[in-house]
């Protein structure tokens, strides 16, 4: 597994206790390195999406960390 991927594992499974607010996760997952753009990913994968100012699982978020178990 490439780095990249391995973080937006590590990502779905910092929400996989259920939703976080959006700042939260900003604070925790933002970076300014174009290399790695892990809550861009998560988010163009449809594996993350903000509903208002939570961050939550989607349902091929959860299936993907659950095939990683």
């Amino acid at each position: 597994m490439e780095a990249p991927e391995a973080l937006v594992i590590d990502l779905l499974a910092f929400l996989k206790a259920g939703p976080r607010p959006y700042g939260e996760v900003m604070e925790a997952w933002r970076t300014s390195c174009p290399r790695l753009p892990v809550w861009e990913d998560a988010v163009d994968l449809g594996l993350v999406q903000r509903e208002r100012d939570l961050v939550i699982l989607t349902e091929a978020g959860k299936n993907l960390l659950a095939s990683r178990s």
